[in-house]
């Protein structure tokens, strides 16, 4: 009688799974996605297609949708878990205010790269735009508006209309509350980990729809904007792409090699599963577990990273809160005839570094840029002629702000002597859409016992 042949062994002696079908890896998915959309988009466009437009828009809204469907009580665990395993961590003030400072430090310099780059291109001369093509915004971004927005009146609505402002307060309260109240809180503790890990899980599988949602967003974006609307913003497109692509290329490579002493190219090869998905799902929130995942891989401590990736895609947005304002600030002063002086420019760097949790880590950065224009005294129409352009301007963007997500908290625990530099040296990429198997993630197979406590130093 024959016995069965064995499985297969990988080269780590575990056993592989056959596959009969290939699996398309999920970058080429994404970039299938993306070429998909733009043909798509461009016979909508070109032909009398009316339903294909539509189709295109309905696939994009759906998959926007199911992404923030899960963002309001995502960000609550992940606030309220981020700040109670803080217990965990030696030093954790120390850890804390330090990644606050990098946020500071790396806005800043962002928001210089994007000024420059304004002042160099004077991106809204010769674009034919006038102030009666803009039109007010149904928000607004005032300072009174700002700080309106933080302290919620009930516990209901910020989930309801999704402000993330007021979800994050109450998630920071009450995780306060737990840390004050001590052992009396764990099982909430025990419970929020919980739920943040079935959130998480759930949100994998909208993670795996974003090729289909790119076919839709890109679509629709180039059926309904078309070319030569396109060709108006052409410099103000290109401004914020090359000012995204000095900081992420230029500055936090930079960073990396003379802060925290490691290999720029191996922090973007373990981080860019998370990079890329940012960019095409335009929202730092909904990739916030894979951000964590690859900064845990890039041998970042898990207590520390659980804390400040999630504090740093609701609050560190170097694309859309340093970059964007800036150049779209002198965009438009450019269209309305407005000289900006020296004031104006030290205004928009404090807005952008106070503010960054203005834009809350949501799809688009309207707020933010409703705040920098009130601050300065620039008509908010100028919002309404950025609209049209901003799906395409947002990817980018969002890409930026996870990128810096990622790499401060590297470059803290690097200096705090915290950083598994044998991890990081080992990181790899991987496919985004294997992350809801438990089995890929490093957490799984670590032996407590040879964990060493956040914040020692070796």
């Amino acid at each position: 009688m024959s016995t069965p042949a064995p499985a297969a062994e990988s080269k780590s002696g575990a056993p592989e799974k056959s596959r009969r079908i290939p699996k398309i890896p999920f970058w080429v998915q994404i970039i299938a996605g993306l070429v998909i959309g733009v043909l798509l988009g461009w016979a909508a466009r070109s032909g009398d297609v009316s339903w294909l437009k539509t189709t295109l828009e309905e696939v994009g809204n759906t998959f926007v949708n199911l992404l923030k469907l899960v963002v309001a009580p995502l960000v609550f665990f992940a606030i309220l878990v981020s700040i109670t395993n803080l217990r965990k961590v030696n030093n954790a003030a120390r850890l804390a205010s330090r990644t606050l400072l990098w946020f500071f430090i790396t806005s800043l310099i962002a928001v210089g790269i994007g000024l420059t780059i304004g002042l160099l291109t004077n991106p809204g001369s010769g674009t034919g735009l006038t102030p009666k093509d803009g039109a007010k915004p149904d928000q607004s971004g005032s300072w009174i508006d700002f700080l309106h927005e933080i302290v919620p009146t009930n516990i209901i609505t910020p989930f309801t209309e999704l402000k993330v402002l007021q979800i994050v307060f109450m998630a920071a309260v009450l995780a306060f509350a737990a840390l004050k109240l001590g052992p009396k809180a764990q099982p909430v503790i025990d419970l929020s980990e919980t739920v943040l890990e079935l959130l998480q899980k759930a949100l994998w599988w909208v993670i795996k729809l974003a090729p289909i949602g790119t076919i839709g967003l890109i679509g629709f974006a180039i059926a309904d904007y078309g070319w030569n609307l396109i060709s108006k913003y052409a410099t103000f497109t290109a401004d914020i792409y090359i000012g995204c692509a000095i900081v992420l290329f230029g500055v936090y490579p930079l960073l990396l090699a003379t802060v925290a002493k490691v290999n720029p190219l191996q922090f973007f090869r373990g981080a860019w599963p998370a990079i890329q998905l940012a960019f095409v799902s335009r929202s730092s929130v909904g990739t916030m577990p894979v951000t964590q995942k690859v900064t845990e891989r890039l041998g970042v401590p898990k207590d520390y990273t659980s804390f400040a990736v999630p504090f740093g895609a609701t609050t560190k947005m170097d694309g859309c809160a340093a970059i964007y304002p800036a150049i779209a600030a002198i965009f438009v002063a450019d269209i309305f005839g407005v000289s900006l002086e020296l004031r104006a420019y030290v205004l928009i760097a404090f807005v952008s570094v106070i503010g960054s949790a203005a834009t809350a880590g949501l799809t688009g950065a309207t707020i933010m840029l409703t705040l920098t224009l009130s601050t300065l005294g620039l008509p908010l129409e100028g919002v309404g002629l950025l609209l049209a352009i901003d799906p395409i301007l947002d990817m980018m963007r969002t890409a930026t702000n996870v990128a810096g997500q990622a790499v401060v908290p590297v470059i803290v625990a690097a200096r705090e002597k915290i950083l598994d530099r044998e991890a990081f040296a080992s990181a790899t990429s991987f496919d985004v859409s294997d992350l809801d198997d438990d089995a890929q993630s490093p957490a799984a197979t670590e032996q407590p016992e040879q964990r060493q406590p956040v914040g020692a130093t070796a």
